[in-house]
């Protein structure tokens, strides 16, 4: 854990650093840079309550894909999934009006579903045909993308609008704001309270870290690693759909087109930079979520593109990733000199 520690914090010091030196090169000011974007990310309750809202969608695609890398499947179908859970949300909120208390749980579940729906086409293909989940998510990505983009421009769109989006939907089953704090921000801690148990106190996610790590030996300990697999699919998936449940619930309230953004393809990201660990996840999905949201009050205060934001990122994950290898062989050598002076003691 301290090993952990030790390198996220080196790792984010030396990106923070190389991105002064970037600033630098191309005539701006760092500390006023960085002093902007903290100030309207994480300075003060709204900021910093907009940075949490703002995170959800990355923490959750980034758990989607920290717990398929952990355990075996290369599920990148996060966008694909994302995007069938928002429109699955959407479609139920369009013809569904029920209580709060029953249509918020009832619109997160059609995400959930319609995730774990487009991830476990994928598992089937899998199973059924031996075909690579690695070649097919990234290939129902795009036909997901494509199928959202007529869904909402064809048969769902909203005949006064003047671009393709859903009419909005049931009042009913918009996510409410605790003061300044939107409520899917504590649908995100519970799902990665939720995860993190079953991933390391439940005999299932025993199984697939141990299938993760070494599928034979879990093949011969006698784990179900075909069953563990379609089981990964589906709750990664459905983490995912989740996503893009909450988007639609917390944000805009209708599926409108670009609503995926790079959310999903960032929570991979954010998932590399975790090392596929679940709190790391977390707290790296809030880092960056507090980089994309002062990005724009760094460009209007201190005239910063918000590229620079981009390119910030870009460092964060190979500095990161990096330090991290470095970091563990720096730790290896210490710990192998110490015994060897113990020994010779």
């Amino acid at each position: 854990m301290i090993r952990k520690i030790i390198s996220g914090v080196l790792g984010v010091v030396i990106a923070l650093a190389v991105g002064a030196l970037i600033m630098l090169l191309q005539g701006y000011e760092p500390l006023a840079t960085y002093g902007a974007l903290a100030q309207f990310s994480i300075v003060g309750l709204g900021p910093f309550t907009t940075t949490l809202k703002n995170a959800v969608p990355l923490v959750l695609t980034g758990l989607s894909a920290a717990i398929a890398f952990a355990s075996g499947p290369v599920n990148l179908g996060q966008p694909g999934q994302f995007a069938f859970g928002a429109l699955a949300a959407t479609l139920a909120g369009l013809y569904i009006n029920l209580p709060p208390f029953l249509e918020i749980p009832l619109l997160m579940l059609c995400a959930i579903a319609g995730g774990a729906l487009w991830s476990g086409l994928a598992a089937l293909l899998r199973q059924a045909f031996d075909m690579s989940e690695f070649i097919v998510t990234l290939m129902l990505n795009m036909i997901a993308d494509f199928f959202t983009a007529w869904a909402i421009a064809y048969p769902f769109m909203d005949k006064k609008a003047f671009s393709p989006m859903t009419p909005p939907i049931a009042r009913s089953g918009w996510m409410p704001d605790i003061g300044q704090l939107s409520s899917s921000v504590i649908v995100m801690l519970v799902s990665v309270a939720i995860m993190w148990f079953v991933f390391q106190r439940w005999r299932a996610g025993y199984e697939w870290r141990i299938t993760g790590q070494n599928s034979l030996f879990a093949r011969i300990g006698g784990c179900d690693v075909r069953g563990n697999f379609v089981a990964v699919m589906l709750v990664t998936g459905a983490l995912a759909g989740l996503a893009g449940g909450l988007v639609v619930m917390a944000g805009p309230h209708r599926f409108i087109k670009g609503l995926g953004a790079n959310y999903a393809w960032d929570g991979i990201m954010v998932a590399i930079m975790a090392n596929n660990g679940l709190v790391e996840t977390l707290i790296y999905g809030i880092f960056v979520s507090a980089i994309q949201t002062g990005a724009l009050g760094m460009e209007l205060i201190t005239n910063v593109p918000s590229e620079i934001a981009q390119v910030l990122q870009a460092v964060l994950v190979l500095v990161i990733v990096a330090t991290r290898e470095y970091a563990v062989l720096a730790f290896d050598k210490l710990a192998a000199r110490r015994q060897a002076r113990e020994h010779a003691a």
